[in-house]
């Protein structure tokens, strides 16, 4: 027989191990979420036939991307060939990886022997294309995703759309000077006692003014998609940003 003493301890000891598979379960969500996003077929570019010339480049240029996709980045660039593979900052070594090989295996599911073809996960994106297109901002291949809540105020959220413009050109300019080659920053801001955090990443073969520029554009098309909304994405080939009212970065690179 157990004496009340001894069930409360239990009961204790219950409580605990469920804060801690909680707190555990929080932390790999954060971690290892790895959602599809969007994919395209760049059709206008055609498709390749089986043992051409075209597939072998591929082929020998995915098993370099196998190999290096552990350093969370590699890409390559010919007149009839350019392939980039970009996997989030915080998301390298084995991450990477498993990225790569995801977004590898679902796009010749999703666009087969189509030569250009793009796709996006939460952790990174790869991307072929039939000509050279290495250091080149693409404006065609970009999408928001807005949260379904929308930021609660009176009227327009103007101090919202004023943080949300100052966190992103922080964190541009962050990503975007010095000696930073990641071309990758995120930090946060407060708003009416919450906090706001934010991302700012172009993908490694674009200069530091590319990456610039192309994040400035985004903003600027895709505003509607992130103003009255508690989060949102714009993303691309070639750069990407990102808020949100709770924190989806695994490690700051450096907070601002």
């Amino acid at each position: 027989m157990y004496s009340s003493s001894s069930v409360s301890r239990h009961l204790i000891l219950i409580y605990i191990f469920a804060i801690q598979l909680l707190l555990i379960n929080s932390e790999l969500s954060v971690n290892t979420t790895n959602e599809y996003l969007s994919h395209t077929c760049l059709v206008s570019q055609g498709k390749y036939k089986t043992g051409s010339e075209y597939e072998k480049r591929l082929k020998s240029i995915m098993k370099m991307f196998y190999k290096n996709s552990i350093i969370g980045y590699d890409f390559f660039g010919d007149s009839t060939f350019t392939a980039v593979l970009q996997c989030r900052g915080d998301s390298y070594g084995p991450k990477c990886h498993d990225c790569f090989v995801t977004a590898l295996a679902a796009l010749r599911r999703r666009c087969p022997w189509y030569k250009g073809r793009i796709i996006w996960y939460d952790q990174c994106l790869l991307s072929m294309d039939s000509k050279y297109s290495i250091g080149q901002i693409d404006y065609d291949n970009n999408f928001c995703i807005s949260n379904a809540k929308k930021v609660v105020d009176n009227g327009v959220p103007l101090g919202f759309i004023k943080v949300w413009n100052i966190l992103v050109d922080d964190l541009t300019e962050l990503a975007t000077t010095g000696d930073n080659s990641t071309l990758y920053s995120v930090g946060e801001k407060r708003y009416k006692g919450e906090m706001v955090y934010g991302m700012v990443q172009c993908a490694r073969d674009l200069s530091q003014k590319a990456c610039k520029e192309c994040v400035w554009y985004k903003t600027f098309h895709f505003h509607h998609c992130v103003d009255n909304f508690r989060g949102a994405r714009v993303v691309g080939r070639s750069c990407t940003f990102r808020l949100e009212f709770y924190p989806f970065i695994t490690k700051s690179v450096r907070n601002i």
